[in-house]
């Protein structure tokens, strides 16, 4: 069932983060990355009526598409817990499926993510849970931001109070937003060419540059995006129903998370931090070790473990990449009409000359 597989999956994340050495961590506090990502189905009347093609699609041209937002750890690289749900309607934004995994936080946990998730509601819940989050400003309240108001820290770095909003969110009870603080005390500032807000509000504890860290840290959950959706092959699954295709997305977060344990095991014989690893170099080694090793006793574990951690990934900080892509496109055209109907247009007037 895919209770049982993500039950699986979660409880190897929390065998890594669990036994991770203290100076896995910020300061001695676990770091948690949010983030989210599409994920394509085929095109079936099922999975179009749970996950349905964007609005801005014909019938018959788009691919239903899922979201996935995933809670990752920053020292192991685990997904610790994740959540699903549709590209299109209620309940699939990234805010809606965050607060439904709010409980694998912890008290002491410091969470980091981009621009979707610094809104007033989530500051809130975080600072009664007593978790600090650290994210970049969202784009309204980054264009009205005033570094003259509030209690100046430094140089475009200080305390702003923040008034609740006046209009409840949908997804919001009445009981729920009247519990919600009137105002909210936040810490903005300026590092790194972003404006980033955080709940961190002791700038003698916490400086400037090491919210720039923090953030830079971030990119970590992009790389895991990539292992899942490109190394793995997560980006485009293969089942035709829903129940089959929410199994599938479970078993390569199982997949991915015992590959990491693997990683975290060597990190601790190499003496070495797990995202020092390389992610595809751990998955080609098990392949090929499993090709002649049926079953593995202890010494042969170790030589692989310490294989493992013979291959060390670059530190490159302040890594930035163009968004686009090298490699041309076939040159045959993208089809504009529902298939049936194009194969019918297909055997009345032939190929257009570009697909010949």
């Amino acid at each position: 069932p895919v209770s049982m597989v993500s039950a699986l999956s979660r409880q190897a994340g929390r065998m890594m983060t669990e036994q991770a050495p203290r100076a896995w961590q910020w300061r001695g506090r676990p770091v948690r990355l949010v983030d989210g990502t599409m994920i394509s189905m085929p095109d079936t009347p099922a999975n179009q009526r749970c996950y349905p093609q964007p609005n801005s699609q014909k019938p018959g041209l788009g691919f239903p598409l899922c979201r996935l937002v995933g809670i990752v750890c920053l020292s192991s690289g685990a997904v610790l817990d994740a959540a699903i749900g549709p590209y299109n309607g209620k309940g699939g934004d990234e805010q809606t499926l965050l607060r439904s995994m709010l409980s694998t936080l912890h008290t002491g946990d410091v969470l980091i993510g981009d621009a979707f998730y610094a809104t007033y509601f989530l500051l809130s819940e975080l600072q009664r849970r007593h978790i600090d989050g650290v994210f970049e400003q969202y784009g309204a309240r980054k264009r009205s931001t005033d570094f003259n108001k509030g209690v100046s820290l430094g140089s475009k770095d200080h305390l702003v109070e923040l008034t609740k909003p006046v209009r409840k969110p949908r997804w919001m009870s009445q009981e729920q937003y009247d519990q919600v603080p009137a105002t909210l005390t936040v810490r903005e500032l300026y590092c790194g060419g972003k404006i980033m807000v955080t709940t961190l509000l002791n700038a003698r504890q916490t400086s400037k540059a090491d919210i720039k860290q923090l953030y830079r840290s971030r990119w970590h959950v992009e790389l895991d995006i990539r292992n899942l959706k490109s190394t793995l092959g997560l980006e485009v699954l293969s089942c035709k129903t829903p129940d089959m295709a929410i199994k599938e997305i479970w078993v390569y977060l199982l997949a991915y998370n015992l590959i990491r344990l693997l990683m975290a095991q060597s990190a601790l014989l190499g003496d070495c931090l797990p995202r020092q690893l390389s992610f595809k170099h751990t998955l080609q080694l098990w392949g090929a070790w499993r090709q002649y090793h049926d079953e593995c006793d202890e010494e042969q574990l170790t030589s692989l473990l310490l294989l493992i951690a013979e291959q060390r990934v670059a530190d490159r900080p302040g890594r930035i990449e163009p968004r686009a892509v090298k490699r041309r496109p076939k040159t045959h055209p993208l089809l504009t009409q529902p298939r049936p109907q194009a194969r019918r247009k297909v055997a009345k007037y032939g190929h257009t000359k570009k697909a010949k």
